[in-house]
């Protein structure tokens, strides 16, 4: 009895030992089975992850304008780099190190995938359906850049990208007021650079030619990791070229903005004394607004009747003082006249009278 009593326990024992045991087992087989899962998610995002994913992890604060702003204009200008406010984005020529013009970080980064870059219009302009996008190949052989191709992959040599040849830029640039925060920005949102190239060998008359449109958002985070120098004095000045477009630090002549017509402004006004005065105006046309946009909405119209009016009615003022003054100033010209004309009566008749008295008595006395 007292053994089949031990074999009983031991037997209950087993199986409380066993059902303790059981959920640890669970928990280690999910936990494993949840690692896998987890790296298997890894492997098959790790393919998928592109450069430019891990470009906006190092360029965190790039922020895209917002779709419902209340007022916003296009305009697009002209960029000279052989102007010395634009010469950071030409030099060097030809990569010195580290050191890369703008047009070769472009190149590169197409010529690896990593920037989607998009054909002009046929005014040039940029046009991001997906359909306009170009492929590198059909690039390099338009423009006769040689290259060497193993798979998928191409192998440009330095001296063979033409940077010394894309000597301007087109920038589009989004002026905005955005409600949501009460600021007012002018933004870069494309680029596109600019070959200068004669159409033969011998001819010495450069003609522009517009190569690709590519969206800031996209090459944003790129530029941040590329520095480039900003003074021929210090060389020590230096900015990234994300920082560059950020604080607009280029300086261009406008050749267009948005407009239902889609002309520029040289169909739009074409003597060159109408364009500078049309660009002038649009430059003065942005500056106003900013300065009135914390203040009542600026109607020009409203703005030139008033100033007429204020003129008018200063100009009334004014003559109303005139005709005062004058008037004043007659008043008393003829009251000092009466004045100065009294006393010199007054002295004449006593002075003639008292002469005569004398006379008369001395006459009297000596009959």
């Amino acid at each position: 009895m007292k053994q089949i009593k031990a074999i009983i326990a031991a037997g209950l024992m087993l199986v409380s030992l066993s059902t303790q045991a059981q959920p640890q087992k669970s928990r280690v087989q999910s936990n494993n089975s949840r690692t896998n899962t987890t790296q298997q998610r890894r492997q098959q995002t790790a393919g998928n992850t592109s450069t430019t994913s891990r470009a906006d992890l190092m360029f965190p604060t790039a922020v895209n304008m917002p779709e419902d702003v209340t007022w916003r204009r296009d305009i697009y200008r002209q960029l000279d780099l052989m102007k010395d406010e634009n010469a950071a984005l030409y030099y060097p020529q030809k990569p010195m190190g580290d050191q890369q013009d703008l047009f070769a970080v472009m190149f590169r980064l197409f010529s690896t995938g990593k920037l989607p870059v998009y054909e002009p219009n046929q005014s040039g302009i940029e046009d991001f359906r997906p359909e306009n996008r170009m492929h590198f190949q059909t690039f390099v052989d338009k423009w006769s850049i040689p290259y060497e191709k193993n798979g998928n992959q191409y192998k440009i040599e330095d001296i063979d990208v033409p940077s010394d040849e894309v000597k301007g830029f087109y920038v589009k640039e989004s002026s905005y007021y955005d409600q949501n925060t009460a600021t007012y920005h002018t933004r870069v949102t494309a680029l596109c650079p600019i070959l200068y190239r004669s159409d033969d060998y011998f001819s010495t008359d450069e003609r522009l030619w517009p190569l690709f449109w590519v969206k800031m958002e996209d090459i944003e985070p790129f530029l941040s990791q590329h520095m480039l120098m900003t003074s021929n004095i210090n060389q020590a000045a230096t900015m990234s070229m994300a920082d560059y477009f950020a604080t607009n630090r280029y300086k261009g002549k406008i050749f267009m903005t948005t407009n239902m017509q889609g002309k520029a402004l040289a169909q739009l006004y074409p003597s060159d004394s109408l364009l500078v005065k049309e660009q002038k105006r649009i430059e003065k046309e942005m500056t106003d607004f900013e300065e009135h946009i914390w203040k009542a909405p600026v109607d020009s119209a409203a703005l030139a009747l008033k100033d007429s009016l204020e003129a008018a009615e200063q100009a009334a003022k004014g003559s109303k003082k005139a005709k005062k003054a004058a008037s004043s100033s007659s008043a008393r010209s003829a009251r000092r006249t009466e004045k100065a004309e009294k006393p010199k009566k007054e002295k004449s008749s006593s002075s003639s009278s008292g002469s005569a008295a004398p006379r008369v008595s001395v006459r009297r006395q000596r009959h």
